[in-house]
């Protein structure tokens, strides 16, 4: 065994996480010298009987050690001091106290856990065709583009960008629609608000519960009041909001995330679909449908919206707002939103917009055309679209094979996201908040639920803006926060 005999003091700082403090004490021995590049350190059985702790808090500290650069694992023959670092034995690291040695500059460079965020299901920005979007942007910008622009253009935004999109709606949403018929939004945000913005003052509208906070937002910063309608495992319970109808006459509008919905993932099966259409035109709802990741589906096609089923009929009493975002195609800093739907609907949010955002950035928007009509968005799409299947499919194996009983999930169909259902027994939003302070950040349920009281004690994990390491990384914390 030899150097892996040596007996490791482990560092009591109450404010980290147990592992965190034992990688530390591990750091402390390897800059004393005491461990050196090439020893082999104690199994984690062994080390864990040594410090009456846990063998998953010694297999956590390891990871995070390995993923720092301090040790190796070697299958079948342990874990080791990394070969490739320097003798420390020499330098006079021992007269000095932990805290000051935790603060040295290797530790300061890899001793303190980076922070880490599980998106609520963003993509990944280093995936963005930024070459292509660049060229098509330079071109935007030059002298003769600049010149045939308008001093202020139409306030739906940029016809070439409007009527891209209506072809592109027309072959991945199947929405029969005209360049005409869609308004361009600074994101999908906007789009929220300005439809919240056509209703009557005093007007409420149902949103799913468990759901998108920031939908809320925009809706009451709108002047509308938000009333929650529940949300079960087969996604917004129609019936359930037949009876908040049926109770409160002055809802005059349903948010809904039919494809997947926020957070839970799940689809909204036909027969929910017609019977929400149904309620709708019963009840002269307007049906706000939000498909903001309508690309990312990677078992079956893609689930129309329910826009289109209204659309194609031409069903004039058919009250429909369909929001999309071209932000989780390529980057959330990149905000271009779009609205489209009933004719009088779209009006109204384009005047609305027209008082407070004259018009849009046109030079970004007929980049964005270029990208659609030379085919380079559908390019990137699909090439996203494998590399998301394959890391939710990674995320879903870490999973399952670290948090065992403590979490039960169903691996979704599509989008960027996992919802995580906690075991009963332990508390999603403290194990979120033990998480947190390893440096993990992460969206527990009681963040996502409108009604107090009805706590959904669950983590929605998006897995697209991590890499195959980072993921790994990020559930080893998770499980080393897990609490016992």
């Amino acid at each position: 065994m030899g150097r892996s005999a040596v007996v490791i003091e482990l560092i009591e700082d109450a404010a980290r996480p147990l592992f965190i403090n034992l990688a530390g004490s591990v750091i402390r021995e390897i800059e004393r010298g005491r461990l050196k590049p090439g020893d082999r350190l104690p199994g984690t059985r062994a080390l864990a009987g040594a410090l009456g702790v846990h063998r998953n808090t010694v297999d956590a500290a390891y990871q995070e050690l390995v993923l720092q650069g301090w040790l190796t694992a070697e299958a079948s023959r342990g874990t080791f001091v990394a070969r490739d670092l320097p003798d420390l034995g020499t330098q006079n690291w021992g007269v000095r106290p932990a805290a000051a040695r935790l603060a040295s500059p290797l530790s300061q460079a890899r001793a303190a856990p980076a922070p880490m965020q599980f998106s609520d299901g963003a993509p990944d920005a280093r995936l963005m065709p930024g070459l292509e979007l660049a060229r098509a942007f330079r071109r935007s910008m030059t002298a003769a583009e600049l010149k045939s622009l308008p001093g202020y253009g139409d306030p739906r935004g940029a016809p070439s960008l409007r009527t891209a999109l209506a072809r592109y709606l027309s072959t991945e949403r199947g929405l029969t629609v005209g360049a005409d018929d869609i308004l361009i939004t600074r994101g999908s945000q906007m789009a929220l608000f300005l439809a919240a913005a056509v209703l009557n003052p005093g007007d409420a509208i149902a949103v799913e519960d468990p759901g998108y906070p920031l939908a809320w937002k925009a809706f009451r910063a709108a002047g509308a009041r938000v009333v929650g309608a529940p949300v079960d495992a087969q996604g917004l319970d129609v019936e359930q909001l037949e009876a908040l109808l049926a109770r409160d006459p002055t809802i005059r509008a349903v948010y809904v995330t039919p494809h997947h919905q926020f957070p839970t993932t799940v689809t909204l099966g036909a027969g929910r679909r017609l019977r929400l259409l149904e309620l709708a035109r019963r009840h002269g709802l307007i049906l706000i449908e939000d498909d903001y990741d309508h690309e990312y589906r990677f078992e079956g096609r893609p689930v129309l919206p329910l826009a289109a089923r209204a659309l194609s009929q031409g069903r004039d009493q058919d009250r429909i707002i369909h929001i999309g975002s071209v932000s989780k195609l390529l980057s959330p800093v990149v905000r271009i939103g779009y609205a489209t739907g009933a004719p009088d609907l779209i009006q109204a949010m384009t005047a609305r917009r027209e008082a407070i955002d004259r018009q849009g950035d046109l030079p970004l928007e007929r980049a964005l055309a270029r990208l659609i009509d030379d085919g380079d968005l559908g390019r990137h799409a699909r090439k996203a679209r494998k590399i998301y299947e394959q890391r939710r499919d990674l995320l879903c194996a870490e999973i399952a094979a670290r948090l065992g009983d403590a979490v039960a999930f169903d691996k979704p169909a599509g989008g960027l996201a996992l919802w995580l259902r906690v075991n009963p027994d332990i508390d999603a939003a403290a194990w979120a908040a033990e998480a947190e302070r390893s440096g993990l950040i992460l969206t527990h349920g009681g963040q996502l639920q409108l009604q107090p009281g009805h706590h959904a004690n669950a983590f929605r994990i998006g897995f697209a803006s991590l890499d195959e390491t980072e993921l790994a990384r990020a559930v080893t914390r998770l499980k080393a926060a897990q609490p016992r």
